[in-house]
């Protein structure tokens, strides 16, 4: 990359171009931008965001666009903004009701955007709200039970999104809740074995979501995973990491396996290892070239993880291929 980065995003673009936004390199907060080119390999520079910001989010519109929103540049922010492949360029849309970052974005069946939990101004947030590309505007919506920050959200196969752990001011949380965006109310659902905040999570072929590692349980860096099943919404424990994990990433590859990356007992570290899922069994594999923490991780079309930036000691601008 251009720059080196952490706590950045990275989106693929219909064509098949991955769009890397923002960021913070120890010192300085970016409002850069960059897109990779699978096919070759390169990468180039694109319009600038009008915002610095680092801790955001970046979620793909059904029109192609990218919606950016929140993060924080030593102010928090509820700032949002559209990027167009088209042009390359950035326009602003509406704010977002609360200014936060470390905030989850999750899209829904109707096409709006999800966004749930983080911190900002107000401390610890139990909030949520809606981003409707239609009109720009956004909306509160249902708010959690408790505060999250440094939590996950993924969506199910039947359209509901579950929230998992974080931090909540006061206390680590392995609770779990479920988003219905026909009724805008959350659900409570069976709570994780462990608490745990900054861990991974990843939707299987299979429908159980798998999460993986992070920090909570005894003040410690965690090597358990367990997996949710949406059909009985119960936890149960699963193989455990070779190595304990927090600012790791997750990525499902092709086979259906999830490969997890760097972020090794609290520090950065070169080693990888993936979850085998009929099996159980966490196996490790090839080592990147260089240790990283707070980096992204994304699965490209023809198969490969592309890595990108992240701190090890140092801010890293470096990328590499799995």
């Amino acid at each position: 990359m251009s720059v080196a980065r952490s706590f950045h995003t990275a989106s693929a673009l219909a064509n098949e171009s991955v769009l890397v936004t923002g960021g913070y390199n120890g010192s300085i907060y970016y409002n850069s931008a960059e897109l990779y080119n699978s096919s070759t390999g390169n990468w180039t520079t694109t319009g600038n965001m009008s915002i610095l910001r680092a801790y955001h989010t970046a979620t793909i519109l059904s029109n192609g666009s990218v919606l950016v929103a929140g993060g924080y540049n030593n102010a928090y922010l509820a700032s949002a903004e559209l990027y167009n492949p088209s042009t390359g360029t950035w326009t602003t849309t509406g704010s977002m009701s609360v200014a936060r970052k470390f905030l989850t974005a999750s899209t829904l069946s109707n096409g709006n955007i999800l966004v749930t939990g983080g911190n900002g101004n107000a401390g610890y947030l139990n909030s949520a709200e809606l981003y409707n590309p239609s009109t720009g505007i956004w909306t509160t919506t249902g708010s959690m039970s408790t505060a999250r920050y440094g939590h996950t959200a993924v969506t199910l196969a039947n359209g509901l999104i579950l929230v998992t752990g974080g931090y909540n001011g006061t206390s680590y949380v392995n609770s779990a809740e479920l988003y219905n965006s026909s009724t805008g109310n959350w659900t409570t659902t069976g709570s994780m074995n462990v608490t745990r905040y900054h861990h991974i999570a990843s939707t299987l072929a299979n429908g159980l979501v798998l999460v993986a590692g992070g920090f909570g349980a005894s003040n410690s860096y965690l090597t358990s995973t367990e997996l949710y099943n949406p059909s009985t919404s119960i936890w149960t424990t699963t193989g455990s990491m070779n190595t304990a994990r927090y600012y790791h990433t997750g990525s499902t590859v092709a086979n259906g396996s999830v490969l997890v990356t760097g972020g090794c007992n609290g520090g950065a570290c070169i080693s990888a290892e993936f979850y085998d899922p009929s099996t159980s069994i966490w196996i490790p594999t090839g080592s990147m070239n260089t240790a990283r923490q707070q980096h992204t991780a994304f699965t490209l079309a023809n198969g490969s993880v592309l890595v990108t930036g992240g701190n090890n000691g140092g801010y890293i601008n470096s990328a590499e291929l799995y």
